[in-house]
């Protein structure tokens, strides 16, 4: 069985031709191409190839394509209150996006240590009567991040 290949763009001395124009954009002054209004059907390995009299060079490239992270939602999982202290089970979701890692970090300097993970799951046990501190869940993948902040005082509210 012979393979096949689709050709985007051809050059051939100094004139090229786009197989399908207003879908790219050839640039010529770095040689590169540029695909307009990716979509995940564009995920697919390319091929550059260069012809140089009885020899070609063959460079493969992997195209990646990600749907950005959707705004992130921090949902409380479990909430203990005794002994004057707060316990609780934090848990970080984005509906959309692809490939999405999640981490938590201190909103101010005071608290370092209490928010630091990674994972979208965060347990947490602090006396009700220390300063208010707030939490913050970042989600993310290779084109995009957004936050959702979550606040200490919450331990005392319900669902």
């Amino acid at each position: 069985e012979p393979q096949r290949k689709k050709f985007l763009l051809k050059i051939s001395g100094g004139n090229y031709t786009e197989f399908e124009p207003g879908r790219m954009r050839f640039h010529r002054r770095d040689f590169s191409l540029e695909i307009l209004n990716t979509s995940r059907d564009d995920r697919r390995l390319y091929e550059y190839s260069v012809s140089k009299g009885p020899h070609e060079e063959v460079w493969q490239i992997q195209l990646e394509v990600f749907e950005p992270v959707g705004h992130p939602s921090i949902r409380i999982l479990r909430r203990e209150q005794s002994n004057g202290s707060c316990s609780l089970s934090l848990r970080c979701s984005s509906e959309r996006g692809d490939e999405v890692s999640y981490s938590w970090a201190s909103r101010d300097n005071d608290t370092v240590g209490i928010c630091s993970g990674r994972g979208a799951f965060l347990n947490l046990s602090f006396p009700l009567r220390s300063a208010a501190f707030g939490c913050v869940c970042t989600a993310s993948n290779p084109v995009s991040s957004r936050d959702a902040a979550f606040h200490s005082s919450q331990c005392g509210l319900q669902q």
